[in-house]
């Protein structure tokens, strides 16, 4: 790996990428969620907070296999370690946490308990 992978300006790049990959994937991953929602008559509140619980879920970790892909799984943290100082700019809403799959399926199944609580209301 080069020097040109770990530089700033890559990492830049990275950023933008991930910020304009989000909203797309929110909508593909949160609207099956939502037509559940419709058509097993949940309430509208459960309905929009599932598909975004589930939109994030899914969606955080394709960005995480985007910044995996894109550095290796040896350098993934030095892109982590960057955001992190740049918490009111790159950084903002991004916390290293986000990207564990521990709490991506804490998300996941929490999404899931919402929508079986809806169907059961």
């Amino acid at each position: 790996m080069g020097p040109r992978e770990l530089d700033e300006l890559n990492y830049r790049r990275i950023s933008w990428i991930n910020i304009l990959l989000m909203p797309p994937l929110v909508l593909l991953f949160g609207w099956p969620f939502y037509m559940f929602g419709v058509w097993f008559e949940i309430p509208g509140f459960l309905q929009k907070t599932g598909s975004l619980v589930i939109a994030l879920s899914f969606s955080l970790t394709i960005l995480h296999g985007h910044v995996t892909m894109a550095l290796g799984a040896l350098h993934r943290h030095h892109y982590h370690e960057w955001l992190n100082k740049r918490r009111w700019s790159y950084g903002f809403l991004i916390r290293p946490f986000l990207f564990t799959t521990r709490f991506r399926l804490f998300f996941l199944m929490f999404g899931f308990a919402l929508l079986l609580s809806g169907i059961m209301l």
